[in-house]
């Protein structure tokens, strides 16, 4: 069957007020938290009275509330989110292990997969403390400005980081960003070689990650877990525990996940 016949097999099936929806709801974003009628009319190309039957319907289900003129998302949307989370064998099988850790080095604890140029937290476990954290699941942070975006970063080859960052100087965040693609490449392979990273103050000035990859069973990392330390700097003593725990615990899960160490000889194969 050709491309043509099994696109067109498959548009038969697709549901036109339900994609439509969807397609509203994706409208929403950080720098469009809230979006009048007229607005995602505008945007989707639709009438105005479809756009408005649209979100009557997703406004009875949660997953948009309106003020006044405006409409924002609601709670359901949030509820989807946390049990596609759930549902992952990743952050199933880890967020144990991230407990397991947590309880050991008494820091915050974080399980981040890579969405394109973006670091997400799918987990996270924080010790008892009168601090909190600005960072929960679903955060979004840059990945080529954190150490848990490097250790992500690591399985790109210099071509394929280029494709992921075609401009000439990458967004600077504080001192330690790389500001180059070539700078970022040195920094992921040096991370590669040590088998972990390390960076104290390299996001945010006050705090300190450590950070090691996660593989599944063909070698290839398919998330980071990282321990922040709210310092700027690690004593001597504490760092290689520190280390070796964080190495361990993301060595744990990988080998849940199917990772050997024949997998990983293939994957640094490809250097």
């Amino acid at each position: 069957m050709s491309n043509e016949s099994t696109s067109d097999s498959q548009d038969r099936y697709i549901v036109p007020g339900l994609e439509r929806g969807l397609l509203l709801l994706c409208e929403f974003n950080r720098q469009n938290r809230t979006l009048t009628a007229p607005e995602l009319a505008r945007r989707l190309k639709l009438p105005r009275t479809t756009v408005f039957r649209l979100l009557a319907t997703l406004e009875t289900m949660g997953f948009v509330n309106r003020s006044g003129n405006e409409y924002r998302l609601g709670m359901s949307v949030l509820r989807l989110g946390f049990e596609y989370l759930a549902s992952l064998e990743l952050t199933e099988l880890g967020q144990p292990i991230l407990a397991r850790l947590c309880n050991g080095i008494g820091y915050a604890c974080n399980l981040v997969v890579r969405d394109g140029r973006s670091i997400v937290y799918v987990a996270k476990v924080t010790p008892p403390s009168i601090l909190s954290s600005a960072v929960n699941v679903g955060t979004r942070l840059p990945a080529h400005a954190t150490v848990l975006g490097r250790i992500l970063l690591e399985d790109l080859d210099l071509s394929e980081l280029r494709d992921l960052y075609p401009e000439d100087h990458l967004e600077v965040y504080s001192a330690g960003t790389p500001r180059s693609v070539m700078e970022l490449f040195d920094m992921v392979q040096s991370d590669r070689r040590r088998g972990y990273a390390l960076s104290e103050g390299f996001f945010e000035a006050s705090i300190s990650t450590i950070a090691a990859p996660v593989r599944d069973h063909t070698g290839q990392v398919v998330a980071a877990m990282g321990a922040t330390i709210p310092s700027s700097h690690i004593a001597e003593e504490l760092l290689e525990p520190l280390v070796a725990q964080v190495r361990n615990s993301a060595e744990e899960l990988s080998n849940l996940l199917g990772y050997s160490s024949g997998a990983r000889v293939t994957a640094l194969m490809r250097d």
